[in-house]
């Protein structure tokens, strides 16, 4: 997100936030309940006053100048308090050279293990545990390619043992640790190109879940993206997987249940599950993500990640718009993103 976006909202933009109650917003504004005489975070769970009671403040300082106080159930001064131990605690899982558990972390940042893991979650979208390893798992990737050894990847990575890399791996990068320093050598990905209402649609999947879904692409293109592995056009044994992927173009919200097999570095695989986290029909702009996952500034990396994504739809990168309201670009033309977000809303 960059400075004019994190700066202070405009009424309008503010209001909408506390009506969604919109946690990507929280810092960035608070809410003043002159009927009350309290001031809340965007995002707090108590019922919407009415409009005209309301005044939004830069911060809680501004709004205790106003004589207003703060609110004891979201405890809007908590807020920077909060994301200093979530960058603490980041900065503690990157510099270990073994994992560090949640009451460590806790105690570290001075709170309740359960509340911290909430706390994580919220500003991350990751569990600590989760956050350290995707963050194994990202080294992982890099050392992987870098190596001439598996077992010395494996050590470079950070994993105490080979087993554990391998217990941790099962069923996240999609491929074994060999497979993988290879390019994919050995892998089978099954595809089609099959005909929707928003036009012809590639769909390719492994034996663990869907690997790629795009529009208007062909074999080749699925060649670029796996180009050591062995392409298999699907047969009758993957005809209710893709028949599963193609209801979710034409009947948006039914993708709860398809199993995926994909690949990302850390921060990519935050993205992702964020965008996951977006409810059908609703969208968010590139510094909102970035604000949400706890990196405000990094609306351009989450642009990248974005792009990075193989799986249109169900991962809903459709769902990210331009940070003045428009569609933006999509990697599939913005008429089908456009239509995909009116069949979501009319859900």
């Amino acid at each position: 997100m960059n400075e004019a976006e994190r700066a202070f909202p405009d009424d309008e933009t503010a209001w909408s936030a506390v009506k969604r109650r919109d946690r990507a917003f929280d810092g960035r504004f608070v809410t003043g309940v002159h009927s009350t005489g309290i001031y809340c975070r965007p995002s707090c769970a108590a019922r919407h006053p009415a409009r005209h009671n309301v005044k939004f403040y830069s911060d809680a300082d501004a709004a205790e100048a106003a004589g207003l106080r703060a609110c004891k159930r979201c405890a809007p001064r908590d807020v920077a308090r909060d994301e200093a131990a979530v960058l603490g605690a980041i900065e503690a899982i990157k510099a270990s050279e073994s994992a560090l558990g949640l009451a460590a972390l806790a105690e570290q940042a001075g709170y309740s293990p359960s509340h911290f893991q909430r706390v994580f979650t919220r500003i991350t979208g990751l569990s600590p545990a989760a956050y350290s390893r995707a963050l194994r798992e990202e080294r992982a990737r890099t050392s992987l390619a870098s190596e001439g050894s598996v077992t010395e990847a494996i050590f470079a990575a950070g994993y105490s043992a080979p087993s554990r890399f391998y217990e941790e791996m099962e069923g996240r990068l999609g491929m074994s640790a060999s497979e993988w320093n290879d390019g994919g050598r050995g892998r089978t990905v099954h595809w089609d190109v099959i005909k929707t209402s928003l036009g012809k649609m590639l769909v390719a999947a492994t034996e663990k879940g869907v690997c790629c879904v795009s529009f208007g692409e062909e074999e080749e293109h699925l060649r670029a993206r796996f180009p050591k592995a062995e392409l298999v056009k699907a047969d009758e044994d993957f005809a209710a997987l893709f028949g599963k992927v193609v209801a979710a173009v034409e009947r948006p919200g039914t993708a709860e249940n398809i199993p995926l097999d994909v690949k990302g570095t850390a921060f990519q695989q935050r993205v992702w599950e964020a965008l996951r986290a977006i409810p059908p029909g609703k969208t968010r702009s590139y510094g909102e993500l970035a604000a949400a996952l706890g990196s405000p500034k990094a609306s351009r990396a989450v642009g990248g990640a974005n792009g990075a994504n193989n799986i249109a739809v169900l991962i809903p990168c459709h769902r990210v718009i331009a940070a003045n309201g428009t569609l933006g670009g999509y990697a599939y033309g913005t008429a089908i993103k456009e239509e995909l977000l009116k069949r979501e809303r009319s859900e």
